[in-house]
């Protein structure tokens, strides 16, 4: 295509780096430095402690249920107990540790200035493209401002497959380009090929360009860090060379929804309690989010490698949840992972509704159970399966949960209905009862509410002497905000539980989850949508709410709460996405938290630079492109080149598009022709393109005619 000219600079010059797939089996020969008191001390608190806590919470429903000769159905509800208490008695314990050693202090001195060089990675698939280069260049000219930019580039690597989006992407980067330009470089790529999804993507630019770089500082679509906190993080690696990786804590932020609002004051108030009881455990055998964390390049490429892994899908193939095992090799490697959960400036947004939290955690899911094949890594350290393990079990703890609500319910309607086993193996007059010691469960189940509730209640007494939470909220507001969010916890709860047992069902049949783009707003609701994925939930919150009323079961009383939440899924759902009633918590003063009362000015400066880059975004189609050749010069620019194909190995969207191309009349019905991967070689290659703009000026012509 002619009038397309050359615009060079999308990528830097090649500094590539060797990044080998790491072998499981075989564990490094690597000396590890001991931990320290502290690390020592809060892992006594918290892992003896969650067993003792286990144990005699075990040992009283033991008691409760041998009141006389124990039944099958209570052997098996004892053990399910057990299981579940476990998980949030670790909780509970790991929070209590967390409030006398998770406070590490920094290793760098505040006036340090940074050595490294640095580079913004943000990693994009089908993401809003005014909102990810918004928010970049908040954090760029913030940068300036403290004159701290010369350490630092920004690189966008993008896995973008969906055509209107991908024309949309390239507008916004060649405008974050050209507001940039000549202060902070601003580097482009997108793969052909989306091979190992983000962790494919993230290790493309490592073995093509990571010998440029000393640090990468991974983003998420939505995340935001502050100048001052970037700096930091640059300090921190240069101070401490024998750290990997170093994570940060991100808050929540700019929610919209009622759902997005309860997870943002959540994260504020509860979020550091569990940070800093796993940051006081974890020691330097740390874990990382996958985002929003500061990773030494070197470290990276050459212990971070990934295999594929055997077996069939959804358990084989390329490691989908990589953040998680990434730390785990790297510390493997004798590299320390570390968590700063104090420091402040680091964001990330929240899925807007239920049920886009329960799409993303379709795919966490399934990655989190493929970890059940990486945990035995010959050379790995135990705190590093001991994560992986926690983020199984942050899935298997709902099929667990509602098999021992089912076993519960099926003892007491054998109760009710007398329909029991009536006689043992052993000859007796009498048929065999299970009984139980009623005093004792209520006592017990005050001791589990107890337990389970003691990190918010920790969150909740820290936050009355927090400085930004009393800010954002008086003691009354704040009291309000947190039994506002612990009533509709309770509520989600039950919904939660069943959409994480038929996600471990359907895990655990082989069924994949894909690779879907996350929704990060929302647009009104969908009753018909509501109604398909949650009909089923209403259905079982009715039928036992009916099975209890008739047999006038008291249990009907304890398990109420679970019961509304499932009869009420589809309004709950609805009321999830709803952002006018979160304006109204917002007028009240409820669910604050300190950025919506002093906002960094990262934060105000990405909301105003979204407006512009969206103005300039929602003019951007591929029509566009053919009758402005400027745009399309700049696109194709960033686009860059096609991998070469080997002979017999042909491109056949490319082929398709042309065949399709000779065909068609005009632009209109070409375009309508073509699926997704077709329109996409089309706009990754300038002389496709040319043919499309033949066509184009072919139907100007005959209209003139």
């Amino acid at each position: 295509m002619d009038s397309i000219r050359e615009i060079v600079g999308a990528t830097p010059q090649p500094a590539p780096l060797d990044m080998p797939a790491q072998n499981l089996k075989v564990a490094p020969q690597v000396q590890f430095r001991w931990q320290s008191l502290a690390t020592f001390l809060a892992r006594l608190i918290t892992f003896p402690g969650a067993l003792a806590l286990t144990a005699y919470a075990g040992y009283q429903m033991y008691l409760i249920i041998s009141v006389s000769d124990v039944t099958r159905l209570q052997w098996l509800l004892l053990v399910l107990y057990l299981l579940t208490f476990g998980w949030i008695a670790l909780a509970a314990t790991g929070a209590i540790a967390g409030l006398f050693f998770g406070h590490p202090k920094a290793a760098a001195s505040s006036g340090a200035q940074p050595r490294g060089k640095t580079a913004l990675l943000m990693p994009v698939y089908n993401e809003d493209p005014a909102a990810t280069c918004s928010a970049l260049l908040a954090m760029a000219e913030a940068l300036i401002t403290r004159q701290q930019q010369h350490w630092f580039e920004i690189f966008i690597i993008s896995d973008s497959t969906d055509p209107d989006v991908w024309v949309k992407e390239t507008a916004a980067v060649d405008m974050l380009r050209e507001r940039l330009q000549g202060r902070i470089s601003v580097w482009y790529r997108r793969r052909y090929m989306n091979t190992a999804r983000k962790a494919g993507n993230v290790q493309d630019f490592v073995t093509r360009w990571g010998a440029r770089y000393d640090y990468m500082i991974v983003l998420d679509a939505d995340s935001l860090i502050a100048a001052d906190t970037l700096t930091f993080m640059v300090r921190e690696m240069d101070a401490d060379p024998g750290c990997g990786i170093l994570q940060t804590l991100p808050r929540l932020y700019a929610g919209k929804t009622l759902f997005a609002r309860l997870q943002q004051f959540a994260g504020t108030l509860y979020g550091p309690v569990v940070a800093h009881g796993m940051t006081a455990w974890q020691g330097d055998d740390g874990n990382y989010w996958g985002h929003n964390a500061i990773i030494r390049v070197s470290a990276f490429a050459s212990a971070a490698g990934l295999p594929v892994m055997s077996g069939p899908r959804p358990f084989g193939g390329h490691i989908m949840s990589h953040d998680f095992v990434e730390a785990a090799l790297i510390r493997r490697a004798g590299w320390s992972v570390r968590m700063m959960p104090a420091q402040t400036g680091s964001w990330e947004e929240s899925p807007p509704t239920l049920l886009d939290s329960a799409v993303r955690d379709r795919r966490w899911a399934q990655g989190n159970i493929q970890h059940l094949g990486v945990i035995p890594t010959r050379g790995m350290r135990w705190p590093n399966r001991m994560h992986m393990l926690i983020g199984v079990m942050s899935y298997i703890a709902s099929p667990l949960w509602l098999a021992m609500m089912t076993v519960g319910l099926l003892i007491s309607a054998q109760i009710a209905t007398q329909g029991f086993e009536y006689f043992t193996d052993d000859f007796q007059l009498f048929p065999h009862w299970p009984v139980f010691d009623s005093q004792r469960m209520i006592m017990l189940f005050v001791f589990t509410m107890s337990v389970l509730l003691l990190p918010k209640l920790l969150g909740y007494l820290a936050g009355l002497f927090r400085r930004d939470v009393r800010s954002a909220m008086g003691p009354i507001r704040l009291t309000l905000s947190a039994a506002l969010e612990l009533f509709f916890s309770i509520l989600f709860a039950p919904i939660f539980m069943m959409i994480h047992s038929r996600q471990v069902w359907e895990i655990i049949r082989g069924k994949d989850s894909g690779w879907s783009t996350q929704q990060r707003d929302t647009h009104g609701t969908d009753w018909g949508l509501l109604f398909k994925h949650h009909w089923f939930h209403t259905l079982v919150g009715i039928s036992v709410l009916a099975g209890l009323v008739l047999l006038q079961n008291p249990l009907l009383y304890w398990m109420l709460p679970i019961i509304t939440g499932l009869v009420l899924s589809i309004p709950l759902s609805a009321l999830s996405g709803s952002k006018s009633f979160a304006r109204m918590l917002a007028w009240l003063g409820l669910l604050r938290i300190p950025e919506e009362v002093s906002s960094a000015p990262e934060i105000n400066d990405r909301d105003r630079y979204r407006e512009e880059f969206q103005n300039v975004v929602d003019a951007v189609d591929v029509p566009l492109l053919l009758t402005d050749s400027e745009k399309a010069s700049r696109h194709f620019n960033l686009a860059g080149e096609r991998p070469v194909k080997r002979r017999g190995d042909p491109d056949m969207d490319a082929a398709g598009a042309r065949l399709k191309l000779s065909d068609a009349a005009d632009v209109s019905e070409v375009l309508a022709w073509m699926n997704r991967r077709e329109k996409m070689a089309l706009l990754n290659d300038t002389a496709l393109f040319g043919l499309l703009a033949k066509l184009a000026q072919q139907g100007s012509n005959e209209g003139v005619a």
